[in-house]
């Protein structure tokens, strides 16, 4: 037995006869018992006719006048031919699935086109499963997500104005945000079917997204009478790689990309009804042909994993070294780190970031430099604690002595925030070679242990002025100590604010560093070697006692 009461007899009649499918009819009733959606089509179909009849014995006339000329009137195509993508006669089929021309022994809904007749059964949710399974991803929960036509929206808003005609007759109202939404109608026909064929829960925060994208070509003319009706509701992206592709619409040129689902809403809810009314049919034209599902994508959220690295090669820079496209080494930090993650989690991509960054003949020693790397769409996401250690171990090995990596571990998005949190005001701790043109003594360089919280303005290094903005910073270099070594060098160690360019303030950068140990030591200094030896960030966390990562 259906939810429906007599108030609702009136808008069964209304939409059946304009021609909406018996879900439609529920959605427009706002019923939101998901079981009167599940029930079998034309059972469903069966209680909404008998519901909408009248009676005969109060009102004969009607009876007669429902026998002579039944609601449903429609056009029926025998192998219609189907037109996706601007290509006569071409469909999209579901991955490893044949594509049939469409022969329908129902009519094909005016509001929904077809996306609560035929893609939400048994069938459709078993295509959707052989398309999950192909693609090959490790998950134990889904959320489906549904990419619907944008004419979906001006067509329901066709029926939504002929209902609230028909009901403002009988001193009712209808309002428009009561009626269920297409896609939750769908989702709650979908989710337990689809459940049922991948085996895990249906569950809105997965990270694990199978989507389903409908398009039908023959109603996509339904939404360009807006643009000339609310031609600021469909201004063009400036990104967009179609926007060559113009279309001459109710007198004006109209970007095709411009239709989105979201901007059809907004000119919808600024258009008056009698404008409406004149431009678009109330109830709409009955479609020929359903709704095609064009595509079904799966795409897991990203994941993260953070650890540290030492780096002991002169000769190895942090990311990829690209000078006018050529290369000038032949690998790098984030390659050495990254490739292995790429064929664990099988990943379509990724991206690396550290906290700051050491030059191509600069070491990282110490606990080494934290860093953490986005793994994009990975197709595996679950690993224990042993898997991540075996990881570490085989990138360690692999690395030919230039890198290793510790503390690997996978940490949220959240978490990799705190890498990047107080940057500046995070310490770094270095050890420099030092030359001098000048010969020295040991009692030449005591006066350095003596300096203390000493600020230095460097205005952008001449190396690194291709790629930052010109400005002058100040750091604070907090202490250092000097090791004599022989008449020309000696070792200087140095605790800086993080961000402070430590060769610049040695040789001064032509000046662009102010002071500057040739200043200091009034003699001309350069260095020879440089060495990281320690990043004072406390991030990322040791790694916990447990059995998996997720």
């Amino acid at each position: 037995m259906l939810p429906l009461k007599e108030k609702d007899r009136t808008i069964v009649q209304t939409l059946l006869k304009a021609g909406c499918c018996p879900r439609c009819v529920l959605r427009f009733c706002c019923v939101g018992l998901q079981s009167a959606y599940r029930q079998p089509y034309q059972i469903l179909e069966d209680e909404l006719h008998r519901f909408a009849k009248p009676d005969e014995s109060s009102n004969p006339t009607a009876a007669a006048e429902e026998e002579e000329d039944p609601p449903c009137k429609r056009i029926k195509l025998e192998g219609a031919e189907i037109s996706v993508a601007g290509e006569k006669g071409t469909a999209i089929p579901l991955p490893g699935d044949s594509f049939d021309t469409q022969k329908n022994e129902q009519n094909v809904c005016v509001v929904c086109l077809g996306v609560l007749q035929d893609f939400c059964d048994k069938d459709f949710a078993q295509k959707m499963s052989r398309a999950v399974d192909s693609a090959g991803y490790q998950f134990n929960s889904l959320v489906v997500s549904v990419s619907l036509p944008p004419q979906l929206s001006v067509r329901e808003h066709s029926v939504w104005l002929l209902v609230k005609k028909e009901v403002g007759l009988k001193g009712l109202c209808l309002g428009k945000d009561d009626v269920i939404q297409i896609k939750e109608a769908y989702k709650w026909l979908i989710h337990p079917l689809i459940s049922q064929e991948l085996g895990v829960p249906v569950n809105g925060k997965s990270s694990f997204e199978v989507s389903i994208a409908f398009i039908h070509p023959e109603t996509d003319g339904d939404c360009h009478f807006l643009a000339a009706a609310c031609s600021d509701c469909f201004k063009p992206a400036k990104n967009k790689q179609d926007l060559k592709k113009i279309y001459q619409v109710c007198g004006t040129y109209c970007i095709k990309s411009v239709f989105t689902r979201m901007a059809v809403i907004k000119a919808l809810e600024k258009i008056k009804d009698a404008d409406f009314r004149k431009q678009f049919p109330c109830p709409p034209c009955p479609p020929v042909t359903k709704c095609v599902a064009q595509d079904i994508q799966c795409l897991h959220s990203p994941v993260f994993i953070a650890g540290r690295y030492n780096k002991y090669s002169r000769t190895l820079p942090q990311t990829p070294w690209v000078i006018d496209g050529e290369r000038k080494m032949e690998s790098s930090v984030e390659e050495l780190i990254s490739d292995h993650l790429l064929a664990t989690f099988r990943a379509d991509g990724f991206n690396f970031s550290s906290s700051g960054r050491e030059d191509v003949d600069v070491r990282t020693l110490g606990k080494g430099r934290p860093f953490a790397v986005e793994l994009l769409n990975p197709h595996r996401a679950v690993f224990t604690k042993d898997e991540i250690k075996k990881l570490q171990e085989t990138i360690n090995n692999s690395s030919s002595e230039k890198i290793k990596v510790r503390d690997l571990q996978i940490v949220t998005r959240d978490a990799v925030g705190h890498m990047k949190e107080g940057e500046e005001e995070k310490t770094k701790s270095y050890r420099a070679l030092i030359w001098t043109e000048r010969p020295i003594q040991e009692h030449d360089i005591e006066f350095i242990n003596d300096i203390k919280e000493l600020r230095v303005n460097q205005k952008t290094p001449l190396r690194v002025l291709h790629r930052r903005p010109l400005a002058v910073r100040q750091r604070v270099i907090h202490t250092m100590k000097a090791q004599f070594l022989d008449e020309h060098h000696f070792q200087l160690h140095l605790r800086t604010q993080a961000g402070t360019y430590i060769k610049e303030f040695v040789h001064g950068d032509f000046g662009r560093t102010k002071p500057n140990l040739c200043n200091l030591m009034k003699t001309v200094t350069d260095i020879l070697e440089l060495d990281v030896e320690s990043v004072d960030v406390d991030w990322p966390p040791a790694i916990e006692d447990e059995d998996t990562y997720e």
